[in-house]
């Protein structure tokens, strides 16, 4: 049935059933698995007042339109402009290979000691995740702190004309969805580069000086660029590096421009949180705040969504690094290295690792690269989980492993039942895989969250 015109949303927006609440849009959308129309019912009786379909539906008040999930982005879009029409709501976006996640929960852990702040848990950085966030800020909201994510050319021009941002943070250039990009690099760069066109006019645009195709990117720009990196000549530069014995990362940062100071001193695991630390202290300065104040929060901040880098120390003196929602080979390479710091040569080191999905005709090759520096990080046991995820065996093998030092198993239980039997006090245990993977699963298990 056609809505009532005179119908008021009072609620949120939601995709999921499950979770409508009172006087809320329920999204029909379509997937690969699940027609949302075929919840609409559900929804309404839930408590929503209106659904987005593209169809009618019987009894249903529904609105209807071409493309749900277009129709969803216009909808965060107006959203987004209207609250601005009363008040200065700042936006950042972020996007790049890897990291978005983490700098995204650090960016807004620092904006929220300064005003009401909307980040999303978790990774909601695609065309559906994005506009949902958008959709949660309230005439209150202050910031809004947008992970963007990009899988193919057009991507980040799509988000950006949802939520066009006042400060465009681009990480690092790296090998991740690079089937989706034209597969290569210069390709990634291009598609990353979309961000800057989609800043505001008086926004920022902030680079990664250590990335030469994101420092490119400056080309790009026609409003202010700000820089952070450990190279000289940049607005954020990072000296004086040195890594903990749980391998947590320590750097002094200087603002090139005044000459102020501040240690920075992470509790997050790896040596790549450099750039996530150093981005997020340049973006929240482009929205005002202190480099001491950004510090002083960043320092105490803790990796906030799940499956990325989490210790945990077992009962059973057995540590588990949970690193397993989501893998290409940059945040691969980081990971491992991380492995081996908080290890130290000291205790035994096991990496447990499955595919990296999306990375394209080179997938095979890219996958032999990280086998190969498995066995230059002396990493003592290789488990490789699944078909697809073979060629970290093949590399390591060519690179020099021997005897029992990689084993090779088809599932998610043949890897738990192999640990079960294999781990002991003192050992030190890697998992990561991309999310589709599945190893997040094992990661639970490991650590009793299933």
């Amino acid at each position: 049935m056609d809505a009532d015109p005179s119908i008021s949303v009072t609620g949120g927006v939601f995709i999921d059933s499950r979770q409508v609440e009172p006087g809320s849009l329920f999204v029909a959308l379509r997937g690969d698995n699940s027609d949302g129309h075929d919840f609409a019912q559900a929804a309404v009786d839930s408590g929503a007042v209106l659904v987005l379909a593209q169809r009618a539906i019987d009894g249903v008040p529904t609105v209807i339109v071409d493309n749900v999930q277009r129709a969803l982005g216009r909808v965060a879009q107006a959203h987004l402009a209207a609250l601005r029409e009363h008040r200065d709501l700042k936006v950042v976006g972020i996007t790049g290979s890897a990291g978005k996640t983490t700098t995204k929960d650090l960016i807004g852990q620092v904006l929220s000691t300064h005003g009401e702040t909307i980040f999303p848990a978790g990774s909601f950085n695609n065309e559906l995740g994005l506009p949902l966030t958008v959709l949660q800020a309230t005439p209150d909201t202050q910031y809004l702190v947008l992970e963007m994510g990009a899988d193919a050319h057009g991507d980040l021009t799509y988000l950006t004309d949802i939520a066009p941002v006042d400060a465009a943070v681009v990480l690092i250039v790296g090998n991740a969805h690079l089937g989706g990009f034209g597969g290569t690099l210069d390709d990634v760069a291009r598609a990353k580069s979309e961000i800057v066109a989609g800043v505001r006019s008086g926004g920022t645009v902030v680079l990664n000086a250590d990335d030469l195709r994101v420092s490119a990117m400056r080309e790009k720009a026609t409003e202010q660029v700000m820089t952070f990196g450990c190279v000289r000549d940049t607005t954020f530069q990072a000296t004086d590096t040195a890594l903990d014995a749980l391998g947590r990362i320590s750097f002094t940062v200087t603002d090139s421009r005044t000459g102020e100071e501040a240690r920075v001193e992470l509790k997050l695991v790896g040596e790549h949180h450099l750039t996530n630390a150093l981005a997020a202290i340049a973006a929240t300065n482009a929205l005002g705040i202190s480099l001491s104040d950004a510090v002083h929060t960043i320092n105490s901040s803790s990796a906030l969504s799940p499956h990325r880098m989490a210790v945990t120390e077992r009962a059973d003196g057995v540590t588990i690094i949970d690193d397993a929602y989501n893998a290409n080979p940059d945040s691969m390479r980081a990971a491992l290295k991380a492995l081996a710091a908080i290890a130290g040569r000291k205790r035994r080191t096991i990496a447990v690792l499955g595919e990296m999905l999306e990375l394209g005709p080179d997938s095979r090759d890219r996958h032999d690269d990280i086998g190969r520096l498995v066995v230059r990080l002396n990493i003592n046991l290789l488990v490789v989980v699944g078909k697809g995820a073979s060629g970290f065996a093949d590399g390591a093998l060519q690179e020099g492993s021997w005897g029992d030092e990689v084993v090779s198993v088809d599932t998610i239980d043949e890897a738990e039942e192999l640990l079960s039997q294999t781990l002991q006090d003192g050992d030190v245990v890697l998992v990561k895989s991309s999310r589709d993977s599945g190893l997040l699963h094992l990661a639970d298990r490991l650590v009793g969250k299933e």
